[in-house]
């Protein structure tokens, strides 16, 4: 099959399309560094495409799908993995800058991908459309502002379109881990500042990229008259908390 992955430079992309390619399906690896892709390519071989793609230009993705070669031409899965987190202050001293960069990302690129590639889906009466959500979509937390506020539209978005592809083949799923380490996000996250993206992972076991890997591939492949609405994912070292109150002294 053919497999559609944003943000498959590094991360959960560049996993997946590794585990993809190595189970014999056919990969689009989208990024905005084609240097990367192109190293990537070399690795895996002609069964991997890589194609220059910044989801935040939401004018650029029709043609970019249109113009895609003929033995990849029919997508059969799409995963809308692009996307970014930017800052970590509250949001009344949060960069508005970084707020409309997320809500392009986040939001907008995932749309326009979607809805360039869903009509064929549809008419062909078979796909599969995976969302990369995140935890921050359903649990507020200092700092997730916006973030959190875009990850909660790709889940409802997801919901959403299972309800309008009803009576369809074509599948969709939300997927929403938590901590993940080994990944580029607190790095982005933090705007370059590596210590401060690494500090978020001490002390305890974390996920990482190729556990994400793993489970979307067991998504892709599982059997196609089934579909996870939604798939919420933590280490074992993250948890639920009670909800916080802000006592003042008597």
């Amino acid at each position: 099959m053919n497999v559609l992955i944003t943000g498959a430079s590094a991360g959960f992309g560049k996993a997946l399309a590794e585990r993809l390619v190595a189970n014999g399906h056919r990969v689009i690896g989208c990024a905005r560094r084609i240097d990367k892709l192109n190293a990537l390519a070399e690795i895996l071989g002609e069964n991997f495409l890589p194609v220059m793609m910044d989801v935040s230009d939401t004018d650029s993705i029709p043609q970019i799908i249109a113009d895609l070669p003929d033995d990849f031409k029919h997508i059969d899965v799409l995963v809308n993995n692009a996307g970014l987190a930017l800052g970590t202050e509250p949001a009344h001293k949060a960069s508005l800058d970084d707020w409309m960069q997320m809500v392009d990302t986040n939001v907008k690129g995932l749309m326009s991908l979607t809805h360039a590639v869903l009509p064929d889906m549809v008419e062909r009466d078979s796909g599969y459309i995976i969302n990369v959500g995140s935890i921050a979509g359903s649990w507020p937390y200092f700092g997730g502002n916006v973030y959190g506020a875009t990850k909660a539209f790709v889940k409802q978005f997801s919901l959403n379109l299972r309800a309008d592809l009803v009576g369809t083949q074509v599948r969709v799923t939300n997927i929403e881990p938590g901590v993940v380490a080994g990944t580029e996000f607190s790095n982005v996250r933090y705007h370059g500042d590596d210590d401060k993206a690494a500090k978020v992972y001490d002390g305890f076991k974390t996920m990482t990229g190729e556990d994400i890997g793993d489970i979307l591939l067991w998504l892709i492949e599982s059997p196609a008259h089934i579909n996870v609405n939604r798939l919420e994912v933590m280490p074992v070292a993250q948890t639920y908390n009670g909800l916080t109150v802000a006592k003042k002294d008597r």
